[in-house]
């Protein structure tokens, strides 16, 4: 593994942002970028942001507009420089300062550690990376005007958006979801919210965008070039940054969690965190960025930032009329590389629906478990290395995104609990009772402050606070 990305390093050793272009056809916002690996490789990736108000987009200024799709293409060229990893990314359609590119270093070395991890790149080495930019610097400019108080909130089609969303609508303003080649799931759920909320007359509701990805990159993932995890949360921000803007929104507002500032392992002296761009720590510094060169007025952060997953998945049972419809399983969803058809529901054997299971257990009935998953996971005895994994017994936290080892531990616990009030006892559970629980002295102390624990590490206003505060006592 470690030669072929020294191989591929070799011969591919210049990728390249070569130029984007944006134009209004049919209503829509359309996005092109050129990138190109040296010498002979290059993709053509599009964006299509739907129903934009022409007359905003005027208003806006194409200067304005220029730099917001020009920041956009630095995110979205990740995924095309990770196919050969080359030392050097040139940025030939503008100019980026030595702060900037400081930042953009940062966030690669940071938010790619699991595709260097997994594909075993020693990333530390004094020359791996070298980003330069020759372009022109004449039309970039940020946004500096102000922007109506409504609320842009990203749905995925999992639970903790639907928790912000429910939550949000105490505050009266106007919530629109962002949705990002809605899946049915997605659909499904935000039909629910969108009957739920204020609509605003300009997008009823919702804001919809379509990504494409170069079919040549598929291509050359299957003839194994590299291939791996991208910082997909950094990529939503700079994307729905560019949507407060082309619809006049003032607040992005997040659903990720403190569970996300928690690393996986340590490689190469540096710790690798699959959630690195849904951490408090990316969080700060994307807004500092996005305010000094992107929209200086768009306020972005996380609603549940102060709060565990095992918390979140609390508040969430309060909203059945999402159950039948919600989805956290990643694997629902991946084709590896156009291989396999996506099945678009719970597989029952990853880390991620072994979590929701645990985390949704203690809170909720035995006929609403089965409706949402169709089978008891921890009777699954294929099920138990994993939770092994997940409670920090084996390997390392798994690459997906999950609770600390602490609150997965918690969460099994609350389950252990459940089912000893039942006296019933599932195979996962009774392996926790016999080897885990003579561990640990005092869960119970432990779990009641996981449950009522408040991080004030956060960017929320003080009426949002409030409000999930509330919400966390009740």
């Amino acid at each position: 593994m470690a030669k072929k990305y020294l191989r591929l390093r070799e011969k591919y050793p210049r990728f390249g942002f070569e130029d984007y272009s944006w134009n209004i056809s049919g209503g829509d916002l359309n996005i092109s970028f050129y990138f190109k690996i040296y010498p002979n490789i290059r993709f053509y990736p599009k964006i299509v942001i739907k129903n934009i108000n022409k007359k905003r987009v005027k208003k806006i200024g194409d200067r304005v507009l220029n730099n917001l799709v020009f920041q956009l293409g630095l995110i979205e060229m990740l995924s095309y420089w990770k196919a050969a990893c080359s030392p050097e990314i040139i940025i030939k359609t503008g100019i980026l300062t030595k702060e900037q590119i400081k930042w953009w270093r940062d966030l690669i070395m940071k938010g790619m550690g699991q595709f260097f991890y997994e594909n075993k790149i020693d990333f530390t080495e004094k020359d791996f990376l070298e980003i330069n930019s020759t372009g022109s610097n004449v039309d970039k400019i940020d946004y500096r005007e102000k922007l109506k108080d409504r609320i842009l909130v990203p749905v995925g089609g999992g639970k903790d958006s639907v928790v912000t969303l429910e939550l949000l609508r105490k505050t009266k303003r106007k919530i629109v979801c962002f949705v990002l080649n809605p899946t049915k799931v997605a659909k499904k759920l935000i039909k629910i919210a969108i009957m739920r909320l204020s609509k605003p007359p300009d997008c009823e509701g919702q804001i919809i965008i379509k990504r494409n990805i170069d079919k040549k990159l598929l291509e050359l993932n299957r003839k194994g070039f590299l291939n791996g995890h991208t910082p997909f949360s950094a990529y939503l921000s700079f994307l729905t940054i560019l949507s407060a803007v082309l619809f006049d929104f003032k607040n992005v507002v997040f659903s990720n969690e403190r569970s996300s500032n928690e690393g996986n392992l340590e490689y190469l002296g540096e710790t690798i965190n699959h959630q690195y761009s849904k951490s408090f720590d990316f969080e700060n510094n994307f807004r500092k960025y996005s305010q000094k060169y992107l929209a200086k007025n768009v306020e972005y952060f996380s609603f549940l930032r102060p709060l565990y997953e095992v918390q979140v998945a609390r508040l969430f049972v309060k909203h059945s009329k999402y159950f039948p419809v919600f989805v956290s399983c990643n694997e629902a969803f991946r084709t590896y590389s156009g291989e396999k058809k996506s099945k678009k529901k719970w597989c029952n054997r990853c880390p991620k629906c072994l979590f929701v299971f645990a985390s949704l257990y203690p809170f909720l009935g035995e006929y609403q478990m089965m409706k949402i998953f169709r089978e008891n996971l921890l009777e699954k005895i294929s099920n138990l290395p994993i939770m092994l994994e997940l409670i920090g017994e084996k390997r390392f936290k798994p690459f997906e995104c999950v609770g600390t080892s602490k609150e997965s531990l918690i969460a099994f616990y609350l389950s252990w609990k459940k089912e000893k009030k039942k006296k019933k006892k599932s195979f996962l559970l009774e392996h926790f009772e016999r080897n885990i629980l003579p561990k640990h002295s005092d869960l119970e102390k432990e779990a009641k402050q996981i449950m009522s624990s408040w991080n004030k590490k956060h960017n929320l206003p003080k009426q949002l606070k409030r409000i999930l505060k509330r919400a966390l006592r009740s």
